[in-house]
């Protein structure tokens, strides 16, 4: 594996570097050996700061976890890590598909993960009427919701806005390849 480790507003010790390549090498079992891990530090008053992603055929791994210790954040990280690949397994195993970053070792693992199937529990159908973004965002806070899916008058195309952390809002558009 491929370690990318960069920092903001935080020098990137041996210590930190050694750490997070000790706790991320424990994947290394489940990746090929050019798989690229970026890693994300930053600290923000007492947040530290750990983001982790892996990018894995056409989805992402990623995990973002916060602490007031970078050294708690850097094991929450790794715990989530290892909770995302075994779901990741569960959706390639069902629908038949190659994982092409991962070695088969991967797929033959005997770890008990039926408890993080995903499971639908509800279905919801509901009229779109077209509407501006920020017409959406005020629709969104009147129902109390983190985010709302609505057709974009502009672009006559399905967006959703969200509800950051911050506070401020941000909007998916979709982006066909």
């Amino acid at each position: 594996m491929k370690f990318i480790i960069s920092g903001k507003n935080i020098e990137v010790t041996p210590s930190l570097k050694k750490t997070i390549m000790n706790k991320l090498e424990k994947l290394e079992r489940y990746f090929t050996p050019d798989t690229e891990i970026i890693v994300t530090l930053s600290v923000e008053k007492e947040r530290q700061k750990i983001e982790v992603t892996i990018p894995v055929k056409g989805d992402l791994i990623r995990s973002e976890q916060v602490s007031s210790d970078m050294y708690v954040s850097i094991d929450l990280v790794e715990e989530v890590i290892e909770r995302q690949l075994r779901k990741y397994k569960n959706k390639l195993v069902a629908r038949h598909q190659e994982g092409v970053n991962f070695n088969q070792a991967f797929f033959d693992s005997d770890e008990p993960d039926d408890d993080d199937e995903i499971k639908i529990v509800r279905s919801k159908k509901f009229g779109i009427k077209p509407m501006y973004p920020e017409d959406a965002c005020v629709q969104m806070e009147l129902l109390g919701h983190d985010f709302f899916v609505f057709c974009n008058a502009e672009t006559e195309e399905v967006n959703v806005v969200y509800k950051r952390k911050n506070g401020t809002f941000g909007l998916i558009e979709p982006e066909f390849r």
